[in-house]
């Protein structure tokens, strides 16, 4: 046997070639029998005429069928998956045969009985469409029968009667996953109550939920609503998840629209989810004009925040991307990741602090950023309480060193990440943030004024000390922002890579205080509104990110421990501890004297600067800063000095 025929005779072939027998046979067959039945089912009855007109005519258009079900595309298609389309072909293919056949007997001058075009047509439609669809049907009682001996069938509750809602539904008749079985369907349209699709009833709308897991003994919730605004989703989620039932959702509208709606699309609900939080949408043509061809410098460049900086700044094709980073761990990961993702990006990967005058001086001279993504910094408030002199060092120190070599290098813009926490801070983390955030307006008044001799240089082991700055005639002004937001989910040393270890072990769950609220928002999402807000910037501006609705840490815990199957308080035990030193109830995103202006996205807002003395604040500075490198025991007097609204060892409520 050769090649081509054997490639010819694989398993669809020969399917193809058994339909088309079929299909011949069965014209034959049905006209036949409708001949036959006309005249009460007696072959000796039949006309003779009729007997000579039915063998003449017949055979070609037995032929002849069976040339326009190859046109049609019928010994084609995949019938175990097949639709209303494949139907659709069916009709159509049997309505150009049957005329082809009463178009020849007139053609040949002859007459039939009205009975033999009606019964022999309708036959041959039937056993058209049987002998195609027949095989899906006989897999679906079969894999039902199965299943029904084993039981190993789980009951599921679906949330859409939309079209999503549908097409699953579809999937699931046709694909192997037949253990789900659908017992009700869930939708907030009046119209579609006590209706039923595919034969399953919609019960009402979603307060229903709860009642329909009982009732039916639910096992999953499939949630296809991906029309739904974030809004509406996150409160259907949020009703889900207090079931207890896993909860698997679309992951967007995206799907929907490019037809790939499925079982096996949808993704199991994250925290991230029952937010309800709209997408994020940002100016990527702004964001890459701003980057392209640049060489960007993200200090804090191995770590939650400073990484996804990197990835997003590599996907906007940068001139170079230079990560600094005190930890070669997460450096080294971050690196291997941008190295497989982008192979042709330049890339510069270094080790070492922004406390190191000496390092950053050489970092700026070496490779001349353009822009500066300023991420490195300590920012978990209980430790940072017991290190005060280190808060400042790091965040302070490292900020005011790493922005006076940008202005002396002639960096084009310096980009301060920042933290809600700055606001009427009670710690010491956020106050050397504010104190950061006043650094980089300081920074801008001065560039501004051409007053740099103000400026005191940073020494790596002496704090800073007074030197004249001298900039070449055709430097930049280099622009000082800061970006300020609250906590982003999954950071390092947030509280959700927390609460799943604490699940993980079998609790108990730790919070602070059952009324503790934040801010959330992801660390993607608010990346590409820090990016955004470069585009914006014009110099001495403190950008503040619309974080949403605060969530209280006590229901994210709560969530997380549903969103893992287990019920908290019953299987997970939630312990409160109470507040850490520092710790407040509630972040504020603006101080009491700061107002906000609006920006070309509703998500980002700018807060009017506050007065302060730049002489005053500079001379407080290289006080601070002098007394943190000698470990001063009043460090956090010192901090209060600079920043009225900073209450040390005093937790606001």
């Amino acid at each position: 046997m050769d090649i081509m025929t054997r490639r010819f005779l694989t398993k669809r072939h020969r399917i193809a070639l058994v339909l088309c027998l079929v299909d011949i046979l069965s014209v034959e067959l049905s006209y036949f029998l409708a001949l036959w039945l006309r005249f009460d089912a007696s072959l000796d009855a039949i006309p003779a005429p009729y007997l000579e007109v039915f063998r003449q005519v017949t055979p070609y258009v037995a032929l002849t069928s069976a040339a326009i079900c190859v046109a049609a595309g019928l010994y084609n298609c995949i019938w175990c998956f097949a639709g209303y389309r494949e139907l659709l072909r069916c009709l159509i293919a049997w309505t150009c045969a049957f005329a082809v056949h009463v178009l020849a007997i007139l053609a040949l001058g002859h007459q039939m009985p009205l009975f033999y075009y009606v019964f022999g047509g309708l036959t041959q439609l039937v056993l058209l469409i049987g002998s195609r669809f027949s095989w899906r049907f006989l897999r679906l009682i079969l894999a039902r029968s199965v299943l029904t001996r084993h039981g190993t069938r789980e009951n599921a509750l679906l949330v859409g009667a939309g079209a999503a809602g549908r097409l699953i539904l579809r999937d699931l008749s046709t694909s192997d996953r037949r253990n789900i079985v659908f017992k009700c369907i869930v939708d907030d349209d009046h119209d579609k109550w006590n209706c039923r699709i595919d034969d399953i009833p919609v019960i009402g709308g979603r307060d229903l939920i709860p009642i329909a897991v009982k009732s039916f003994s639910i096992q999953k919730i499939f949630v296809a609503i991906p029309t739904a605004s974030a809004a509406e989703r996150g409160a259907i989620l949020r009703i889900c998840n207090e079931t207890g039932c896993p909860v698997k959702t679309l992951p967007g509208i995206y799907q929907f629209t490019d037809g790939e709606v499925s079982l096996a699309s949808m993704k199991d609900v994250q925290v991230e989810d029952l937010l309800g939080r709209d997408p994020i949408i940002v100016n990527n043509d702004e964001i890459l004009n701003h980057l392209d061809g640049r060489t960007v410098l993200v200090t804090g460049g191995g770590g939650s925040i400073g990484s996804e900086l990197c990835r997003q700044i590599a996907a906007h094709h940068p001139g170079r991307l230079v990560i600094f980073d005190i930890y070669e761990n997460n450096a080294y990961d971050i690196q291997q990741e941008l190295l497989r993702h982008h192979p042709d990006l330049n890339l510069t990967v270094l080790i070492g602090s922004v406390r190191d005058s000496r390092r950053i001086e050489d970092v700026f001279e070496r490779y001349k950023p353009e822009l500066v993504f300023h991420a490195a910094a300590h920012k978990h408030v209980p430790l940072m309480e017991d290190s005060p002199c280190e808060a400042i060092k790091n965040n302070v120190l490292g900020t005011y060193k790493t922005a006076y070599a940008a202005l002396t290098h002639g960096c084009r813009r310096f980009l301060l990440i920042s933290t809600d926490k700055a606001v009427n801070p009670t710690n010491i983390m956020g106050a050397s943030k504010r104190v950061c955030e006043m650094i980089i307006q300081t920074m801008d008044r001065v560039v501004r004024s051409g007053e740099l001799s103000l400026l005191p240089h940073a020494d790596s082991h002496h704090g800073l000390e007074q030197r004249d700055i001298q900039l070449p005639p055709d430097a930049p002004r280099t622009e000082f922002v800061a970006v300020r937001f609250g906590n982003v989910l999954g950071s390092n040393g947030s509280v959700i890579p927390l609460f799943k270890r604490q699940i993980a072990e079998g609790g108990p769950v730790t919070v602070t205080h059952p009324d503790i609220i934040r801010y959330f928002m992801t660390i993607p999402e608010a990346v590409s509104l820090v990016l955004q807000s470069a585009t914006y910037a014009r110099g001495g501006e403190i950008f503040v990110l619309d974080m949403g609705e605060p969530v209280k840490i006590d229901t994210l815990a709560r969530n997380l421990i549903r969103l893992s199957g287990l019920k908290p308080d019953v299987d997970i035990r939630i312990e409160y501890t109470g507040l850490r030193p520092g710790e407040k109830l509630y972040e504020e995103k603006l101080m009491s004297e700061e107002g906000l202006a609006k920006t070309a996205n509703r998500l980002i807002h700018i807060a009017h600067p506050i007065d302060l003395d730049t002489q005053v604040f500079l001379h407080q500075l290289e006080h601070l800063l002098r007394a943190c490198v000698h470990n001063a025991p009043d460090i956090r007097e010192l901090v209060a000095q600079m920043v009225p609204t900073y209450q040390p060892n005093h937790a606001r409520v």
